[in-house]
């Protein structure tokens, strides 16, 4: 098994380009579906699972009470490494062959107003190193709607001051520009001239944030540091580490920009990924016209 799922996920990164976070999760898919076949004593074997035994797999995830984008995730890793073992000539057929995913449920993603992220934006306190920090890194994570890993992952020659843009890598390792806008550029001037030296220990130290120890802020450092403040604001609303990214794109949409430019800013392979945010903002326009139509 281990050989197999090594191979798999060496292909996975080398043909496919897929994050480091990404190869993780199938990993991880894979070694919960081998220790379920395991279980299973007269099946333990990944080429002599059959569909009966995928199905009875799935089922189980779902008597278990997960998620159905769980379930929905293990399958496509499933699907994703038979495939693979069929096209090596380790299996003659793909099990999983012709299995539908099951639907998901597209939930709405919470956004903040604009008031709220004022309200947030206003609270660290500029006269500190941290402050001054979080103070740039809230308001470029708002301002360009970056991933909350990527924020965490810029260096400082990824950020163009002077032009207004900062160099982003996302998914798949995949490149793109992003612009900054005013607020942002002027947050992360003032970090760089009041704050980072008086943060950093090593000058040699390529991260754009840093911790109090000098080294690059971790992506669940930063949330704290969110949830912190949302509490200051007396945000009541429930703040995941998308919440500014989902308020990002929904603000702009809402102020007239185009879908594909939000896609593209977003770093969204497929536009219809970005779909979900005009609903959010449809419902919006319902609520000026009726507020705004006499008859309405």
């Amino acid at each position: 098994m281990g050989d197999w799922v090594a191979e798999f996920i060496s292909y996975l990164s080398a043909e496919r380009g897929l994050a480091l976070n990404t190869l993780e999760s199938y990993g991880r898919d894979l070694r919960q579906y081998w220790e379920y076949l395991k279980s299973q004593e007269e099946n333990a074997a990944l080429d002599r699972a059959s569909r009966a035994v995928i199905v009875a797999y799935l089922l189980e995830l779902q008597r278990q009470g997960k998620a159905t984008a769980t379930i929905a995730r293990r399958l496509a890793a499933l699907k994703a490494f038979y495939q693979f073992m069929v096209r090596e000539n380790h299996l003659a057929e793909d099990p999983t062959a012709n299995l539908e995913s099951p639907k998901l449920e597209r939930r709405l993603p919470k956004v903040l107003t604009v008031a709220e992220v004022d309200r947030i934006l206003s609270q660290p306190d500029l006269g500190t190193a941290g402050g001054v920090r979080d103070s740039a890194m809230l308001e470029l994570l708002y301002a360009t709607g970056i991933r909350v890993s990527e924020l965490v992952h810029l260096d400082l020659d990824a950020v163009d001051l002077d032009e207004g843009f900062i160099r982003c890598e996302g998914k798949g390792s995949k490149e793109r520009m992003v612009p900054m806008g005013s607020m942002a550029v002027e947050s992360t001037r003032r970090y760089l001239d009041r704050g980072r030296g008086r943060l950093v220990r090593d000058s040699r130290e390529a991260a754009l944030f840093v911790n109090h120890h000098g080294r690059r802020l971790t992506r669940q450092g930063f949330w704290k540091i969110v949830k912190r403040y949302a509490r200051r604001a007396e945000i009541d609303k429930e703040i995941t580490p998308h919440t500014l990214r989902h308020s990002f794109a929904t603000h702009l949409l809402e102020n007239g920009a185009d879908l594909r430019s939000v896609q593209e800013m977003l770093g969204h392979a497929d536009i219809s990924t970005t779909q979900i945010y005009t609903h959010l903002t449809q419902g919006r326009l319902k609520e000026v016209y009726a507020k705004a139509h006499p008859r309405a």
